[in-house]
């Protein structure tokens, strides 16, 4: 009978099974991070959507509520909803109601913009642009600032209630980091009703 300690006849097997083993778990983590990111843009797109999706919904929602005259400085506040969003790094911007990069070149104060109404736009920093429709009414985006007595009023209403808005004050346009929550109330000006920002 041999004895274990000096049998010797397997001894340079243990070490390459233990290297072929080491290396096959290798090639898997490898396949696996690589796996991880090819499915994680896809991911981060659908969490994206769905809060598209859900602000949508809260914007649809109350466009048949009550709408602040913007000229009476002391009437209720409009119907308002708040949206919550935490897009990933890779959203340069998502817009309300205008599309403040045409040319797809990234920059949004090089061209004039383009007034879409019911349309919200999220943008990629690789120039992927996504649009969701907003059915029904006409839904008109304004801006919105506040006045010296702190009441959130349409943007450009300050000075001259009867001239038309520049287009950069009939959308909303957020832009990176597109994160945190975001207000839009409901208001009445020459006859329109708004959904106008509060941020």
């Amino acid at each position: 009978m041999k004895n274990l300690a000096s049998d010797t006849t397997a001894a340079d097997t243990i070490p390459l099974k233990l290297i072929v083993y080491i290396g096959l778990l290798a090639v898997v983590m490898i396949l696996a991070i690589q796996a991880w990111h090819t499915a994680s843009p896809v991911l981060e797109e659908a969490q994206t959507k769905s809060q598209v999706e859900a602000a949508s919904l809260s914007i649809r929602s109350i466009q048949e509520g009550y709408a602040r005259d913007s000229v009476e400085s002391h009437s209720p506040e409009g119907t308002m909803c708040t949206l919550k969003f935490s897009f990933p790094a890779a959203v340069r911007y998502i817009s309300f109601g205008v599309d403040p990069d045409p040319e797809c070149n990234g920059q949004l104060n090089d061209s004039e913009w383009v007034t879409e109404n019911n349309i919200i736009i999220y943008q990629y920093k690789n120039g992927v642009k996504k649009r969701l429709f907003l059915e029904g009414k006409p839904v008109h985006f304004i801006k919105g600032e506040q006045d010296s007595e702190g009441i959130w009023m349409p943007s450009g209403s300050q000075e001259n209630s009867l001239t038309p808005l520049s287009l950069e004050k009939t959308g909303v346009v957020i832009e990176y980091p597109v994160s945190g929550e975001f207000v839009f109330e409901l208001v009445m000006q020459n006859g329109t009703r708004y959904t106008m920002s509060h941020f």
